[in-house]
């Protein structure tokens, strides 16, 4: 479904992205992790359009999109839910919901709803008005208004509680085991996100340095005690 191969990016001379390969395969959750500033976000946005690269080329469903902007890569089937500022928040649910569906004519809420009863609770209700995790709920409900076939997610679990990253990682599953999209994520709770994932990549100062399932990842000893936070893993 997407191929990145030898991505490389930044902002202006500052290279951040280092020839980056990565893929996802339809029905996958694929999950990107690594410590902070290590190119994750930027490696998402170039994906994305919002940042073009410098060199390397990306493949969508067989398609070079290299250099293409997010509005030709929406309708293309690729949707992207930004870290911050990823609702509308002066707008009610249904206002933010149907924003996103502005490509079709018809909008069907029902299997949003079924992934979101709360959205259903509080249709009427101001964006601003909704916790943390309700918000990040009507960023992706209004992200799946697009029918994208994958979804790109910029640390969805960000300054949740850890019932609601919970939450957020079983939503995110759902999404997928439900045949909407493919997903792919980046995230700080590596945990979490390694607990839904198929298969993970391992990002440091901009460069993949491992690959693998989640148990992989899991079970290795230096990758644990460097990222996972696990103190009994020694070398």
């Amino acid at each position: 479904m997407l191929l990145v191969e030898n991505i490389s990016s930044g902002y202006g001379q500052s290279r951040v992205v280092n020839e980056v390969s990565i893929n996802i395969q339809p029905g996958e959750i694929v999950v990107i992790i690594g410590p902070n500033g290590c190119g994750k976000s930027t490696l998402l946005k170039t994906i994305f359009g919002l940042i073009e690269p410098y060199s390397g080329k990306i493949i969508l469903n067989g398609e070079d999109i290299t250099g293409s902007k997010p509005y030709d890569l929406v309708g293309k089937g690729m949707g992207f839910v930004p870290q911050i500022n990823n609702v509308f928040p002066g707008l009610t649910v249904m206002e933010n919901l149907e924003i996103g569906g502005y490509l079709y004519k018809k909008h069907d809420f029902r299997e949003i709803f079924r992934i979101f009863p709360v959205l259903l609770e509080k249709k009427k209700e101001k964006a601003h008005n909704l916790s943390g995790g309700e918000r990040q709920m009507l960023a992706m409900a209004r992200a799946l208004m697009t029918q994208p076939r994958l979804l790109l997610l910029d640390e969805p679990s960000a300054g949740l509680s850890p019932k609601m990253v919970e939450v957020m990682m079983n939503k995110i599953n759902e999404i997928v085991r439900r045949d909407l999209c493919s997903v792919l994520l980046i995230e700080q709770n590596a945990k979490s996100a390694l607990g839904i994932a198929d298969r993970g990549y391992i990002m440091v100062m901009g460069k993949k340095v491992f690959e693998g399932g989640p148990h992989e990842i899991l079970d290795h000893k230096e990758i644990g005690r460097l990222y996972l936070g696990r103190k009994d893993a020694k070398n």
